[in-house]
C-alpha cells in the first residue's frame, strides 16, 4: 500500500494536484507550471537553487523562507532521531558496564543489538558527554563529578524519554482498541488512572476481560448508586429541576436525554427514544408525568424543555395535573430563537450573507487566505459559539475588530496585482469590505447581538446556576440594546421580536424569585428592585404556587424582613 501523502507539508498551501489519477503531477499556484516529481520536486521549484529543477519566477520571498525553514527543521529532526537511535542501540546488560566514547556499536553482542532495535526512538538523550550508558542509567541521578548533557539535567531528559515511550504504547493500544481520540479528555478519571499505575510501579499486570465486566463493574455500579442516593437526599431537601434535552441521532432517531439538577449538581437519569412521540403533546406529557412520579412530585420545582409547540402544550397539561410545578422554557433555546428571528429581517440577513460571501471566498483560496492571515496577525475570523446564530454574530464581531486590516488587505499592492481582482467574487469582496453601509449594518447587528451573546453565555455556562441572575441579565441586555439606538423606531421590529420571546418565558415568576433571593444582586440594587412592581408580583406568585401552607407563607414573609435588613445570619460576612 502506498504511503499517505503528507498534507502537513507547507508546500501544499502554494500548490495543487492536477489530477487524482496522477498524484505526482503538481501545479504551482504562482506560475501555473506543472511538475511531475511530487511535492518534494515542487518545493525545489518554489525554493529555487536546484540545478536540476527550474525555479519559479513569481514566488514571493517570504514563501521561499518559509519552505527553507521547514526543510532545515526536518533535517535537524532527522539528525536528532539518528543520534537517539544510536543511544538506544547501546548495551544494557545487568552488569551495567560503561561503554567508552569511541566504542563501535557494531561490536555489541547480537542480543544487545536486537534489544536496542526493539526500543522505540525517543525524543531526548540522558547520557553524559564523556561516558554513554544504557537506558537503565536514566533511572538514577548522575554522579556529582559527571557533567550533564546539553540540557544539564539528565533526570528531566530521562522523564521525557520514559513519557514518550509510555505515550507511544498507550496510543498504540488506543488505535488497536478503536477508542475515540477524545477519550483522553475525560481528565478526572484518566488522570487518576495514570496516577494509580505510576504508584504501583513496574510489573503491574493489566486488568482482564472478566475483571472489567464482572467484579469491578459491580463495584462501580454500587458507587454510582451511592451517588444517586446522595442526590436524592438533596432533591428531598431543596427540590430539583428536571431538564429534557432533545437531539437527533445519526440514524435519524429522536432522543431525549433526561437530567435532574439540584444544588448537588446535575445527574443523568435516562435517555428515551422519542421518535414516535416527540411531536405529540399528549405523549410528551406522559413522559413528563412518568419522570415526575419517579422522582416524587413533591420534590420537583420545574420541568425545563425547549420551546417546541408540543412541549408548550404538554407544559399546560402538566400545570393542570401538578399545579405546583413550573414548565420553564430553556433560556439558551429562547435566545437562539431570537437570533434566528432577527436574521430573518432583511437588513441583518443581508449583512450576514455579505460577510459569509467574503469569508468563504477567502478561505477557498489558500494563497489569499495566507495573505489575509498576515494582515490580521494570524487570527481567525470565525469565532465558534454553542449555537450557529451566536457564531454568526461573533464572526461579525471578529470582522469588525479587523476592519482596518481587511481594508488594507483589499487595497494592498499584493492583492491588486494578483489574479483575484479579475474574478467577479474578488471584485465583489472589495466592494463589500470598502462599503461604509456594510460596516454600518455590522455595527447595528453587533449592538443587538453582543448583549444577547452575554446572556447566552450566562444561561449556558456551568460556573454557577443562572436562575438567580437570568432576570437581571435579560433586563440589562434589553436596556443596553435600546440605549444603543438613537432612533428606536427604525428597529421597532427587532424590539418586538425580543419582547415576544422574553415575555413569560425568560421573565417567569420563578426567575423573579431567583433575583429577589439572590443576595449578590439584591443588596447592591435594593432600591431599584424594591420599586419593580412586576418583579414582586412574580415573586409572590411563585411563593403561592410552590408553598400551599399559609403558615409557611407567613413565615417566609416574616423572615424576608430579616433578609432585607441583613440581620442575624444574613448580616454575617462569609467566613465569620
Amino acid at each position: 500500500m502506498a504511503p499517505k501523502e503528507d498534507r502537513k507539508d507547507p508546500a501544499w498551501a502554494y500548490s495543487s494536484r492536477v489530477s487524482e489519477t496522477n498524484k505526482m503531477a503538481i501545479r504551482s499556484l504562482f506560475c501555473d507550471k506543472i511538475s511531475n516529481g511530487g511535492i518534494c520536486h515542487q518545493k525545489a521549484h518554489l525554493i529555487g537553487g536546484d540545478p536540476n529543477v527550474a525555479s519559479c519566477p513569481k514566488v514571493p520571498g517570504h514563501v521561499k523562507e518559509e519552505l527553507k525553514a521547514y526543510l532545515q527543521k526536518k533535517k535537524e529532526l532527522k539528525t536528532q532521531m539518528i543520534h537517539e537511535q544510536e543511544l538506544y542501540n547501546l548495551d544494557d546488560d545487568d552488569d551495567d558496564d560503561e561503554i567508552e566514547e569511541g566504542d563501535d556499536a557494531s561490536s555489541l553482542p547480537p542480543k544487545s543489538q536486537k534489544r536496542g532495535r526493539m526500543l522505540p526512538p525517543m525524543s531526548s538523550s540522558c547520557g553524559s558527554t564523556r561516558k554513554t550508558k544504557g537506558p537503565i542509567n536514566c533511572y538514577f541521578p548522575q554522579k556529582s563529578g559527571d557533567k550533564g548533557g546539553k540540557s544539564g539535567n539528565p533526570q528531566v531528559d530521562a522523564k521525557a524519554i520514559l513519557r514518550n515511550s509510555a505515550v507511544t504504547m498507550f496510543a498504540r493500544w488506543m488505535y488497536d482498541a478503536g477508542l475515540p481520540f477524545n477519550c483522553v479528555n475525560y481528565t478526572d478519571t484518566f488522570a487518576a488512572f495514570i496516577k494509580a499505575v505510576g504508584q504501583y510501579g513496574p510489573g503491574m499486570k493489566p486488568p482482564t476481560y472478566y475483571e472489567v465486566r464482572g467484579s469491578y463493574l459491580k463495584k462501580d455500579v454500587a458507587e454510582v448508586n451511592k451517588i444517586v442516593e446522595e442526590h436524592k437526599v438533596e432533591w428531598n431537601k431543596f427540590g430539583c429541576s428536571i431538564m429534557m434535552d432533545k437531539w437527533t441521532a445519526r440514524n435519524g432517531k429522536m432522543i431525549i436525554n433526561i437530567l435532574v439538577n439540584s444544588p448537588k449538581g446535575n445527574m443523568f437519569l435516562e435517555s428515551v427514544d422519542a421518535s414516535d412521540s416527540s411531536t405529540d403533546s399528549t405523549k410528551m406529557y406522559s413522559l413528563f408525568k412518568s419522570t415526575i412520579d419517579s422522582i416524587g412530585a413533591e420534590n420537583v420545582v420545574q420541568v425545563v424543555t425547549d420551546n417546541a409547540s408540543e412541549n408548550v402544550k404538554a407544559g399546560d397539561l402538566m400545570s393542570a395535573g401538578y399545579p405546583h410545578i413550573y414548565w420553564t422554557s430553556c433560556a439558551a433555546h429562547s435566545i437562539n430563537l431570537i437570533f434566528g428571528d432577527i436574521f430573518k429581517e432583511r437588513s441583518f440577513s443581508t449583512v450576514f450573507n455579505q460577510a459569509i460571501r467574503v469569508h468563504s471566498y477567502i478561505v477557498q483560496r489558500p494563497l489569499l487566505l495566507n495573505m489575509m492571515k498576515r494582515f490580521i496577525k494570524q487570527r481567525s475570523l470565525v469565532k465558534l459559539a454553542k449555537t450557529r446564530f451566536a457564531t454568526a454574530f461573533l464572526t461579525l464581531h471578529m470582522m469588525y475588530e479587523h476592519k482596518s486590516d481587511l481594508k488594507k488587505l483589499f487595497v494592498s499592492d499584493e492583492y491588486t496585482s494578483s489574479a483575484y481582482v479579475r474574478e467577479a467574487r474578488g471584485r465583489e469582496s472589495v466592494d463589500i469590505i470598502l462599503s461604509p453601509s456594510f460596516w454600518n449594518n455590522v455595527v447595528h447587528a453587533l449592538k443587538i447581538g453582543v448583549p444577547l451573546v452575554k446572556v447566552l453565555r450566562l444561561v449556558d455556562g456551568e460556573q454557577r446556576s443562572p436562575m438567580g441572575y437570568q432576570y437581571e441579565a435579560i433586563d440589562r441586555a434589553n436596556e443596553a440594546i435600546q440605549a444603543s439606538f438613537s432612533d428606536q423606531r427604525k428597529f421597532k421590529r427587532v424590539f418586538e421580536i425580543i419582547d415576544k420571546r422574553w415575555d413569560n418565558k425568560l421573565h417567569s415568576p420563578l426567575h423573579a424569585a431567583g433575583l429577589v433571593l439572590n443576595p449578590e444582586l439584591f443588596y447592591h440594587n435594593e432600591e431599584r428592585i424594591l420599586g419593580d412592581e412586576p418583579l414582586w408580583n412574580g415573586y409572590y406568585e411563585c411563593i403561592q404556587k410552590l408553598i400551599h401552607e399559609e403558615s409557611v407563607q407567613d413565615k417566609i414573609t416574616e423572615q424576608f424582613s430579616i433578609y432585607r435588613k441583613a440581620e442575624q445570619l444574613f448580616g454575617k460576612k462569609h467566613g465569620d
